[in-house]
């Protein structure tokens, strides 16, 4: 294997371990949950998600668990405040 191929597999394994390096700032993803198939996406700063609960509380399981999948990786205004609204649903 060529050196400096080498070089780059060395780094790109201490970029993956780094995940701070990373700030996510569009995103579209399919998200297969019990009942169906849905478009989560996350855009300048705000989640959507195709699914009938998002449409009335802007929030749903699908982006709280992209939340939690991503992590530091996403902004951390947008990131906190689905964290208040995950928490407003524990208290129902």
């Amino acid at each position: 294997m060529h050196s400096s191929l080498i070089g780059k597999i060395e780094k790109a394994k201490r970029y993956a371990e780094e995940r701070d390096r990373i700030s996510i700032s569009e995103l579209r993803a399919n998200f297969r949950g019990e009942h169906d198939v849905y478009e989560v996406s996350f855009k300048e700063g705000n989640w959507n998600c195709s699914c009938n609960f998002f449409s009335g509380w802007k929030v749903c399981s699908h982006t709280m668990a992209m939340q939690k999948i991503l992590g530091e990786m996403l902004p951390k205004q947008p990131q906190e405040e689905s964290n208040l609204a995950a928490v407003s649903l524990k208290g129902r």
